[in-house]
């Protein structure tokens, strides 16, 4: 009861129908926190597109500007001298079917999976497992790769990834509520030209219904899209 009293005094701080400017709008979010931990500020957009034909898909990686504020646990799919490279790289967890054994017996401490090409054969028995945690390794976000140091650091440093879902929605974290809001405005952004860059040619009408920027547990506020 006491957190719907809190969400509900996080909303009353603003008018949920209105769509802000870009910069008062993450401020207001951030205003809105009531969670005793440092919460992770996300954003979501509302796309035009159909996921179901393969031309509309959206899914991708970057390196945030100002990083997410969150360390990532990174596992390694190597063998031979990548396993040294992605060690060297401060790759948490390095191995092969011993990692295999390990996950299908249920251990899942990790945020971040990456692996060598060779290695996906050996990580495809893990798709059941992999798959609907979006931790598959997939050449579009960058997790399949020979340069697994490069892969690691970017993992390391502030990379995230995203997809839009069968409703068209795409959804980031861009930080957390601690951070300077110019630098969850950099963050926001700088997404916020990828997703644009990202528009389907065979997307008609307005391509984001809807943008808005909420914290873990708290109120979206809408954005004025214009605004960016």
């Amino acid at each position: 009861m006491a957190k719907s009293k809190q969400l509900k005094a996080a909303y009353e701080k603003f008018d949920s129908s209105k769509l802000y400017p870009v910069e008062e709008a993450v401020k207001l979010a951030q205003d809105g926190s009531f969670v005793k931990f440092d919460a992770t500020v996300e954003v979501a957009y509302n796309l035009n597109i159909d996921v179901k034909q393969s031309d509309q898909q959206i899914r991708g990686a970057m390196v945030l500007p100002n990083g997410t504020g969150k360390t990532s646990r990174v596992l390694v799919f190597a063998q031979g001298a990548k396993v040294q490279e992605a060690e060297a790289a401060g790759a948490d967890f390095v191995g092969a079917d011993d990692l295999v054994q390990k996950i299908n017996g249920g251990w899942l401490d990790f945020d971040v999976v990456i692996a060598t090409p060779d290695m996906m054969a050996l990580v495809g028995r893990l798709g059941r497992v992999l798959g609907p945690r979006n931790l598959m390794p997939n050449p579009k976000t960058g997790t399949v790769t020979m340069d697994v140091a490069k892969a690691v650091e970017e993992s390391k440093g502030g990379k995230i990834t995203y997809r839009a879902d069968k409703a068209g929605i795409v959804q980031a974290q861009i930080g957390k509520v601690s951070f300077d809001t110019e630098k969850l405005v950099e963050n926001l952004k700088a997404f916020h030209n990828v997703i644009a860059a990202a528009k389907p040619a065979a997307s008609k009408g307005t391509y984001m219904t809807s943008v808005s920027v909420s914290t873990t547990m708290g109120p979206g506020v809408k954005i004025d899209a214009a605004t960016f």
